[in-house]
């Protein structure tokens, strides 16, 4: 049975709620449906940035002491207004809609204390919205010896799968860490991060040129990539450890470039990206035939190249090319995911998470 499930996103960056609709039956996607949007102003994103910072000495999954019981209700508040919004923009009603994915707000993710904190009031929501709620992914997972993250790869199996072209495809994400998805049939997926994404490009064009990202590239193609600092760097353990694995977005920032012309440093920084991406083929069962490369780092012409360079015959094309909206992936799968979970289906397996058998997972909140 086909549901139709709205998909809730509020991500590490804190810049805001993004909402989307599919059409699917939590193994594959019928329609997508439009997108929406709802930013945090200024004084949210300031009161979140706190709760992050007293999250950290959170010993309990529930507990919501000073500021963070503050921000749990902005949060619902905001998804909440996010949903009415979409609602009346796209002239549907409550009932229209299945099923709500509610990741929340993750203030606190240490799995290696079977510990993971999204703050956000389901229950709330869910009376607010007049919807039933799915949240509490990750808890599942991180409580039976998991990672609890990623959890988008058995939706990009989905879109891959929908494709029909021939394996292994790997989905590519490249935001601030780069991470992939590895799809062969229905039987095999695997998930790990790769190494850097834009994370020490941006500091270094925000250090250097004063500006938050190198455009489309441009910058990095006026220089020459310094091949033996990339291959000095990529001897780092990390690169031959196979996957599940993962990584904190400034993992890397003790690498230092020396004295380099900044086009040259731009243009090593996003060859080291590419070539840490291409640095995982020899870890999975088989040389992919396709890469589809998603997040920031797809607007990146440069590094588009660069990875084309690396991974031989395999074809390397953005997401939007495949129509895949690229910065609505996330809200998305979090509608995939309520409605796998509402079917009992795994959000979770051995080679994306580490989690010891197939997992399922989510929690439900009745208007």
């Amino acid at each position: 049975m086909m549901l139709t499930a709205l998909g809730l996103m509020s991500g590490t960056s804190l810049d805001g709620v993004d909402v989307a609709l599919i059409e699917t039956d939590g193994k594959r996607v019928q329609a997508f449906g439009p997108s929406g949007y709802r930013p945090y102003n200024p004084a949210e994103r300031n009161l979140l940035r706190q709760a992050l910072s007293e999250a950290v000495n959170l010993a309990q999954r529930d507990a919501r002491p000073g500021i963070l019981g503050q921000a749990e209700r902005v949060v619902t508040r905001a998804h909440a207004e996010a949903v009415a919004a979409f609602v009346a923009q796209n002239r549907m009603r409550p009932e229209d809609i299945d099923i709500v994915g509610f990741h929340g707000q993750t203030v606190l993710h240490r799995p290696e204390r079977r510990l993971t904190v999204q703050i956000g009031d389901a229950p709330a929501l869910a009376k607010a919205i007049h919807i039933p709620v799915m949240y509490d992914f990750r808890a599942a997972d991180v409580e039976a010896g998991g990672q609890g993250a990623p959890f988008v790869p058995v939706y990009h199996r989905a879109l891959a799968q929908a494709l029909e072209r021939e394996g292994p495809i790997v989905v590519v994400n490249i935001g601030g860490v780069s991470n992939i998805t590895y799809i062969d049939g229905n039987d095999t997926l695997i998930a790990c991060d790769t190494g850097p994404g834009n994370a020490l490009l941006d500091d270094f064009m925000y250090r250097i040129m004063n500006q938050a990202f190198d455009a489309e590239g441009k910058f990095a193609a006026l220089g020459k990539a310094d091949e033996d600092w990339i291959a000095r760097a990529l001897e780092l353990p990390f690169f031959a450890s196979p996957p599940p694995k993962s990584l904190d977005r400034n993992d890397f920032a003790a690498l230092k470039l020396g004295d380099v012309l900044p086009a040259d440093g731009a243009a090593t920084l996003t060859a080291f990206t590419a070539a840490a991406i291409a640095r995982v083929i020899p870890l999975l069962p088989r040389r992919p035939r396709s890469w589809i490369v998603c997040g920031g780092g797809a607007r990146n012409l440069t590094m588009l190249r660069m990875l084309r360079e690396r991974v031989g015959t395999a074809t390397v094309e953005a997401a939007e090319a495949l129509g895949w909206a690229s910065d609505a992936i996330e809200a998305q799968a979090f509608g995939f995911l309520a409605a796998r979970g509402l079917k009992g289906l795994p959000l979770s397996y051995p080679a994306t998470t580490g989690v010891p058998m197939p997992m399922t997972g989510g929690v439900i909140a009745r208007p």
